[in-house]
Parts: C-alpha cells; structure tokens; sequence
C-alpha cells in the first residue's frame, strides 16, 4: 500500500520544542526545590499515567492520531502553563493573591489557555479529527492532563519538608485527579455543540458557554479550597462528584453514538462496493471487530491482525464523513474529504490479504 501522507498537521519539531520547554520549567523547579519536585513528578506521574490510560480506553473505537494527542499533552504542559503563569502574574497587582486570585483569576485564565488548544484543532485539516464528542473530550482530557501534570508537580515540589509534599500530593492527587481534565470537559462539549452549527454566531456562543461552563467549574474547586475544608469537602461530594459520574455517562453514551453511526454507514458501503456484506456484520461493534482481528492474528500473525484493524479504522473514518453529509455539514471540502477517505479505504483493503481468510468469518 502507498505511503499514506499525514491527515493533520502535528510537526514533530513542534512537538520536541515543546517537549525541550517543559523540561526547562521542570529544570527550573528542580533547582529550587529538587526532593520536592522529584516526588511530585513521580507521584503527579502515576496519577496522570491513570488518567491517560482513561481517556485512552474510551477512544479504542476510533484511535485519534498518536502525534496529536501527545501534542495535546505537551501544549497543557508547557503552552499553556507559560500563558496562565503570565497572566495570573499580571493580574496579581489588580487580584492579589487570595480569594479573588484563585476563585476568579486562575479559572479564567486557566481555562482560555487550555481551551485553545480545541480552538487550534478546530482549523484546517484537524478539524476532521473531530467527528465526534468523543473525540473533543479526549483533546480536552489530554491537554487538560498535561496542565494538571506540571501543576501537581509545582504544588507538590512548594512543601517545605518531605511530609507536606506528601500530603499535598495525597490531596491534589487522591481527591482530584481528574479536576482540571473535568472542567475542560465542559469546553470540550461546547466546540463539539458548536461544529454542529452553521453560523458563526451559533458556533462562538457554544463555545463561549462551554468555556463559561469549565471556569464555574474550577472557580467552585478552587474557591472551595479557599474558604476551607468543610466548603471543600461539601462541592467535592454534592457537585464535582455528581458532575464527574455526568461526564462519565457522557463518554459511554457517545462511544455507544460513534458505533451506531458506524452502523447506520455500513449497508451504504457494501452498496457502494468499498466492504462486503459479509464484513458489515463483523465491523459494526467493538466486540466483534476484535474477534474479527484475534481470528487474523491467530491465521496470520500480528502483520495480518494489523491490517485488519486498519482496515476497520479506515472504515470508520469513513463513515463519519459521510455522517457529517448526510447531516447537512458537509462543503465542498468534505465531499473531497469523502473522496480522500474512500481511496483509502481501497488502499487499505488491498494491503489487507487477511481479509480474504475472513470471507466466511460472522460474529452474531
């Protein structure tokens, strides 16, 4: 099969200057408090490895691009971190340092800077990255991680001995990991909301009322925080909680959104010739489109299990295409898109012998 260009544009220069910038901040916090921020950056570590593998087992259905989504991390970890600590900076003379700073200043802030990484997917040909909600809340949960990861380290790495770097980190990391990832949830469901309208005017309202979400959100953490455990404490198990265990029902919900449109699609592409009725019935859900790749791979080894499953990604990028048409969201880029996609997918089953040992091959 043809070398397939690049869908999306995540340079991996980007991504190593990226990379090298937050490891001047991380430097930067060794030489001041090196045992403190040793323990953070192992402990923050393990808490946010946990959220990735999260947000990674929500989006098996249609993987997102690996570049792109350790961009996503590395901008948390380092664009918008040097935008919140300049800002936040500026705004002290005006906030001061305490409840006005951290209930209104930080979420504001905070909040626009990661958000605009989902700004910056939403441009040229990233965009078709995002065909689902599920995909605009794993953006948003990985840039969200990369903030929390590098801020958890800070917090932790400021306790003057061994004993109060442990307890906040048993703070910020037992109570909340997944607090910055949450809020930016909720601007994540806004640009989602938004790439569903066709006025502008409808696009920036949505967004605008998925950022206002985030920052009630982290403005009710952190002002909770402030006032004291007890107001902490009550947020925690009457609303972040409940929010959580929402945002929760969410994801599933959408997952379950993306395999009913892949689906809905696949009797229009046995009717076009680009799958056969026979792989249809095995390409519709998870379950069986893993059998479907365990059966290849036990015939053929991991090569031809591979194939298989580019060859069921394939499908599913395409059937998101043709969603956004058949819903009216499609423009003059997206039926070349659909024309991109359907070569592809063509590619991709001819690099795919295994799918000949699947011709009589049927998950009911």
């Amino acid at each position: 099969m043809p070398r397939r260009i690049r869908k999306v544009g995540a340079p991996l220069g980007v991504i190593i200057g990226l990379g090298l910038l937050v490891g001047c901040i991380l430097l930067l916090a060794v030489v001041a408090r090196p045992v403190g921020t040793i323990i953070g950056f192992i402990l923050a570590g393990i808490a946010t490895a946990i959220v990735i593998l999260t947000y990674l087992w929500f989006d098996r259905w249609e993987p997102e691009p690996p570049r792109l989504l350790i961009l996503a991390f590395v901008w948390g970890a380092s664009i918008s971190v040097v935008i919140s600590l300049t800002l936040e900076t500026a705004s002290t003379p005006v906030l001061g340092n305490g409840f006005a700073a951290m209930a209104i200043g930080a979420p504001v802030i905070e909040e626009a800077a990661k958000g605009l990484f989902l700004l910056f997917m939403m441009t040229g040909r990233r965009r078709n990255e995002l065909n689902s909600l599920t995909d605009c809340l794993v953006y948003a949960g990985f840039v969200a991680a990369g903030f929390a990861w590098l801020e958890n380290i800070f917090y932790i790495a400021m306790g003057d001995t061994i004993g109060k770097s442990l307890l906040t980190a048993g703070f910020r990391l037992v109570m909340g990991p997944f607090a910055h990832p949450l809020f930016t949830t909720m601007t994540g469901i806004g640009v989602y909301l938004a790439l569903q309208q066709r006025s502008i005017v409808a696009k920036v309202f949505l967004i605008l009322l998925g950022y206002a979400g985030a920052v009630i959100m982290h403005s009710l953490w952190n002002g909770s925080a402030t006032v004291g455990a007890g107001a902490y404490l009550l947020i925690y198990a009457f609303w972040m909680v409940p929010v959580f265990l929402l945002a929760i029902g969410i994801a599933v919900y959408s997952r379950r959104r993306e395999q009913h449109v892949v689906a809905s699609k696949l009797p229009g592409l046995v009717a076009s010739g680009l799958i056969t009725a026979n792989e249809a019935t095995w390409l519709g859900s998870m379950r069986t489109r893993k059998a479907a790749i365990a059966t290849a791979t036990q015939m053929g080894g991991p090569a031809a299990g591979k194939s298989i499953k580019e060859f069921a990604v394939q499908v599913v990028e395409l059937a998101f295409v043709r969603d956004r048409i058949d819903n009216g969201l499609g423009d003059q880029r997206t039926l070349h898109l659909h024309a991109e996609e359907a070569y592809w997918l063509s590619a991709t089953r001819a690099a795919a012998p295994a799918l000949q040992w699947l011709a009589g091959f049927r998950v009911y």
